[in-house]
């Protein structure tokens, strides 16, 4: 068993999160989530984010939930917020612990406008 940390833990993300650096941003989070019982992730300075970036967030979320711990993303700009309107997700849900949540829909709705437009 790891002895986890009870402080805050800062990540802190810029420049672009794309194909190229969200491995190493995963890298990073995964770390953090895994020694830290918090983890705040700094979005400020994040020009571009692409399907890898959210991939990113949403893995780093799904992560804190089942250790346990608690990941809050701060300070997205509009280059995160548009492509989480785009996925269906709430921007709004950046700011409040437990991160991103779906708008109005469930995963099960999706999954069923996606088979009948043949997706």
């Amino acid at each position: 068993m790891t002895d986890r940390a009870d402080h805050p833990f800062l990540v802190r993300a810029r420049g672009e999160v794309d194909l190229d650096t969200a491995p190493r941003t995963s890298r990073e989070l995964t770390r953090a989530l895994t020694t830290h019982r918090e983890v705040v992730l700094d979005l400020s300075a994040v020009t571009f984010m692409d399907c890898a970036g959210l991939r990113v967030l949403l893995a780093a979320g799904d992560l804190a939930e089942r250790t346990g711990a608690r990941l809050e993303l701060r300070g997205a700009g509009r280059p995160v917020t548009r492509l989480l309107e785009l996925a269906g997700l709430d921007p709004a849900g950046l700011e409040r612990p437990g991160g991103v949540r779906p708008r109005t829909v469930s995963s099960r709705t999706v999954r069923s406008r996606a088979v009948r437009s043949g997706r």
